[in-house]
This record gives C-alpha cells, structure tokens and sequence, in this order.
C-alpha cells in the first residue's frame, strides 16, 4: 500500500510528539500491514523473509522464551533452524535505519547469508509458543512457589480445620442440649458482624455526603513523557461482545505506539478466538491463547499474560467493560505524582443497565455504595481495600514482585488488596469510571454473587493462617477493616435469613399465644434492630453515592432490598457448600452485547482535562479502526 507524503508526514510528526520510533507509529496507526512492510525491507536489504516461523525451529530454552518477551524494546534477534538443517538469524527490527543496515550488511557479507528478516508478531507468536511450558508453571505455580503462604492452593491449614470441626460440633451440641442459651448468643455472635457492617457503612457514607465533588482536571499531558501502557482483557465464551470490547477499547485516550493490548483467551475457546481474529486488529492488540492445565480461572489467565507484559503501568478489565476514555490519563498523573508505595488504584465501576431489571437495579445501588463511598473512604486513610474484580491500575513491578494474581483463588482482587497492604504497598482510588452491564436475571447473578462469596471465605481462611503476623503486618485498623469487608459480610449474608426467620416465627408465637418470654423478647429486639439499621444504612448509603439525577425511586429500592438479602442469604450458603466441593471452580458469568453501549459516555461522568491538555495526546494517538 503506497502512502502519501503528507500521510507520511503526520505519521512522522506523531512519533515525534510520543518520543517513539517511525516504524513503530506507522504500524501502530494500521496505515500499513506488517508483513508486506517487513517483506519490502527485506527485499531492499536483499536477505530472506520468513513469514511462518514454527516455535521448534528456534534455538532456545523455554525459560530464555519468557525471559525474551519481558524484554521492554521486543523480541527482534534470535537464531532458528532452517529448512535445510543449517541455522539461521532471524531479525525483526523495532527502528529501521537502512544507512546503518546497508553498511553492517556490506561489513559482514558472511553473516548476511545467514541473516533473513521476520514481522516481529510472527516472531514473537513462535518465542511465546516456545515459552509456553514455562509460562504455564509460572501461572499455576509461581505464588505458590515463591510465597505459600500467601495461596489458596490448600483451602484450610490442620490448625484452621480442627478449629472449624470443633466449632461446627459444639454449636450442634450446644443447640441440642441447651437450645434457648445457645440462640442467643449465637444471634448475638451474628448481630456482632451485623452491625459492624452497618456502623461501616454509615462511617462511610457520612464521609462521602461531606466530600463529593466534581471529577478532578487531568493536568497537562506531553505524549513523549508517557510511559508504555499494558491492558489485560481476559475473555472466556464472550463471542458475542467482541465488537463492543474493540471498539471501548479504541476510545481509549493514549498514544496507540505506547499501547499495548492484551486479549487473553482459552486455547479451546474456539468461538471467541475465532471472533477475535474476525476484527480488524492493530499491531498492538496481542491475542494470548492460555494452554489447558491447573485450575481454569481467570486470575490463572492474568498470570499467565503478565510476563509477556512491558508496560511500565498494567491494568484490568473485563470483557463487558466500557472504560472513560481518560481513565489511563488520570491514573497515570496520579501515579506520577504519588510516592512509590502506591502499587495500584482502583477505578469505580459504575452499571450502566440499572433500569433493565430489579436485580440490575439493587447492582447498581450497591455498586454505588462500594465504588463511591467504601472504598475511596478507605483509600483517604490509607486502609486495606479489597480491589473491584476490575479496572485495577498497577505498577508492574510491584505486581511481579508481590507474586501477582493467584490462580487458586476466585476473587483474586480482594485477595491482591489484603496482600499489598500486607507487604507494605498502598492502593488509592480514581474518579473515571468504567461502565458495565449487571446481570438481569437471578440465574445469572446467583452464581457469580457464589463465586465472590467462596472467593472471599478463600481470602480470609488463607489470610487467617497466621493472624498474629497478619495483625502486625495490615495494622489494628486495617485488621479490623479486613474482618468486616471479608469476614463479616459473608456472615452478614449468612445471618440475614436467620435474623428473619426468627422475627417471623416470634411475631406469630406472639400473635398466638400472647406476650413472650423475655429471652425471647430479647431475641426478638435484636433481630429487628439489626434489620432495620442494616436496611437503613445501606439504603443511606446507596442514596448519598448515587448522582442526584439517580436518587428517585428510593421506594423501590425500600422494597426490593428484603428480597435482594434474601438471594445473597442463597448465594452465601451455596459459596459455603462449593467452597467444600469445588473449592477452585470458576462459575462463569455469562455477557451479551450491551443494549446501551453508546449511552455511559454520553450520559457518565463528564471528561474535563486541562483545556489545553489533550491537544499534544490527541495528535499522537491514531484514530480507532
């Protein structure tokens, strides 16, 4: 495909604004195809083109392979098997000086009859293959190996399961023989938990009524001070939303030479895969086919994607997501002027389908409490914050360092948020959203409201193994913060029907037989308070985080909220059971195509960047194809 000068001319200018080479900016802005730009340089520099490289023909190790993709500058030299039995070098060039290659070539005649030329995606398709053994062991492995102490692998220690066999059979026992006693100070053990959720919410919820605000301005961007950016997108059956994943992410605001994509697939997801390579795909999108073996989950996906990352930053979404154009921009100035223990910042999620169903309804309001109220409240002070499964900004290096995603563990964020602060790592909050669809249908929501819950009582029992270590490493806040967020919800959601249940049969033993006995008028007091303060604060809460625009129809949620615990209760003893029969199986949450895919950026929270900010960016950054 021939170019005009002027196309020439803008793709020059660009690279200059971003500070990168020619050759990378063109074929970041697609105007040309990698093959038949690096087949024409080969046959200007008069050596061989490969354009099919088989991983068995390369001449290294598999843990040379994984050590080669970490290389930031690519993979662009290695030596390979030729067809006639001899070896060759294979060369995919990132910066192209034909002056200097001309000259090296005419220096070294002999080598240049070995030398041929490669597309560097094809060389490194055939390098990521090599790796694959290795970057297999290090997905399933690696968090284990490095730190055991820190994996799901073993669901609970011998210490943590005589503890959980003991307690399981003296509250049987105790329920038998001495039943009255024992309810109550079993619902005062659950009130206990109860109301430390609800006092958090209310903490919470006061504290973000006094701060809300606007977003905050972006400040002034110079693409060429902007480091590579790594997106992970893991996708597992999501045929159907493709072409809603590429085309949020083209709305992405970042120079598309220091952007890099990775789509993270099963290798046996044949549709998805296949509905991938249906688009129209830049050079800087990667389809990474994760090899069959270990616990099929998606944090074992992430983990074996991120060695074959080079951004300098990496962050997560998932494949239904619509991220604001400008999240990168802002994490990355708050990284830039944040010290270095910030390790991650997690951007709010916000459900864009609230109006489709009851269910995506009450997943709208609860989002809103944890994603703007929670969690941004426990980032001001510097608290543990169990990460959203999404939309996590990390430093890489800090994520490779602490082990990065265990692949045991089903709600790997809670797990990484308790971690890093563990190890002495801070995560804070941004304001740019990412917007995504709730599920409409109970049969859909149950089963991924289970995962969370069986993830967050992995969280806890693998955290718990040793809690005087853990106390001294989170903090007494952060510990107690710790035991409310995991710990106690789960239990909340375990004591809801119980608490109802038992206001439900004294309120018809009073009706019947007349005034209780006062035990049971104790009982009953309790459960009613942790009723209604528990639907009281979290209808506060909901209510303050919501945007005005949002906050009619409070009623409705008064009303939804009994049956919405309810399914929760379901899902919290169903995470119980799976958690003891499956304990590392992933539940799928299956996605379609958004009904509003245009309409969050339109109607979300508005991008106000510095006026005289985007100008420099927007000129560096090719047009989304």
């Amino acid at each position: 495909m021939s170019l005009s000068y002027r196309e020439l001319l803008a793709v020059e200018q660009r690279a200059y604004l971003t500070g990168v080479s020619f050759q990378t900016e063109l074929l970041a802005s697609g105007m040309v195809d990698e093959v038949e730009l690096y087949r024409a340089l080969a046959a200007h520099l008069h050596l061989g083109f490969v354009d099919r490289l088989a991983p068995e023909q390369l001449l290294m190790r598999s843990h040379e392979a994984v050590e080669a993709l970490r290389r930031p500058d690519g993979v662009h030299t290695v030596q390979a098997l030729d067809g006639a039995g001899g070896t060759m070098v294979l060369i995919a060039p990132g910066r192209i000086d034909l002056f200097q290659m001309r000259r090296y070539l005419w220096r070294y005649p002999r080598l240049a009859e070995r030398m041929s030329i490669a597309p560097p995606s094809v060389l490194r398709r055939a390098v990521r293959e090599r790796a694959r053994n290795s970057l297999l062991r290090i997905a399933n492995g690696g968090l284990f190996e490095a730190s055991p102490r820190f994996s799901a692998r073993y669901v609970v220690t011998a210490w943590q399961g005589v503890v959980i066999g003991a307690f399981v059979a003296t509250l049987g026992l105790s329920l038998f023989l001495w039943t009255a006693p024992s309810l109550l100070i079993l619902h005062c053990f659950l009130s206990l938990a109860f109301f430390a959720c609800i006092l958090l919410r209310l903490v919470a919820g006061e504290a973000v009524r006094k701060t809300s605000g606007p977003p905050p301005l972006l400040g002034e961007i110079r693409a060429e001070e902007m480091p590579v950016y790594t997106v992970l997108v893991a996708l597992y059956k999501e045929a159907e939303i493709v072409p809603d994943l590429i085309m949020a992410l083209g709305r992405i605001v970042w120079p598309r030479s220091k952007l890099e994509i990775k789509l993270v697939c099963e290798s046996d997801d044949r549709e998805t895969l296949n509905a991938i390579r249906s688009q129209e795909l830049r050079s800087y999108i990667e389809v990474i086919e994760v090899p069959p073996g270990g616990p099929r989950t998606k944090p074992k996906a992430l983990s074996y994607a991120l060695p074959m990352s080079t951004g300098e930053f990496v962050v997560l979404f998932d494949a239904e997501d619509k991220p604001h154009p400008f999240q990168l921009v802002e994490a990355w100035q708050r990284f830039r002027q944040s010290p270095d223990d910030l390790a991650c910042l997690q951007a709010p999620l916000v459900i864009s389908n609230r109006h489709e169903s009851w269910i995506s309804n009450m997943f709208a309001f609860e989002y809103s409490a944890l994603f703007s109220g929670i969690l941004p409240w426990l980032a001001r002070r510097g608290l543990m914050l169990p990460l959203g499964g999404t939309s996590n900004h990390f430093r890489r290096a800090i994520l490779e360092r602490i082990g990065g995603w265990d692949p045991c563990n089903v709600t790997e964020d809670a797990d990484l948020g308790v971690r890093l602060a563990r190890l002495g790592y801070r995560t804070g909050t941004i304001a740019y959203p990412t917007f995504e669809d709730a599920p409409t249908r109970a049969r859909i929501w149950l089963p991924q409201r289970t995962r969370w819950f069986k993830g967050w009582a992995q969280t806890w029992l693998v955290h718990m193994r040793d809690v005087p270590r853990l106390w001294r490493e989170l903090g007494p806040t952060s510990f107690l913060v710790m035991q409310i967020l995991i710990a106690g919800m789960l239990i909340s959601a375990l004591a809801y029907p119980v608490f109802v249940l038992t206001i439900a049969g004294l309120v018809s033993s009073m009706a019947l037989d007349g005034p209780l006995p006062g035990a049971h008028n104790v009982l009953l007091a309790i459960d009613l308070i942790n009723i209604v303060f528990g639907h009281g604060a979290f209808l506060a809460l909901g209510w303050w985080t919501l945007p005005p625009t949002k906050r009619r129809g409070l009623w409705k949620h008064m009303l939804m909220m009994p049956p919405y615990w309810l399914l929760m209760s379901v899902g919290a003893w169903r995470a119980l059971w799976s958690l003891y029969r499956r304990p590392h199986h992933w539940a799928k949450t299956p996605h379609k195509p958004s009904r509003s895919a245009r309409a969050p950026l339109e109607r979300g929270i508005p991008s106000r960047p510095n006026p005289t900010a985007p100008k420099p960016l927007h000129k560096a950054v090719s047009p989304p194809r």
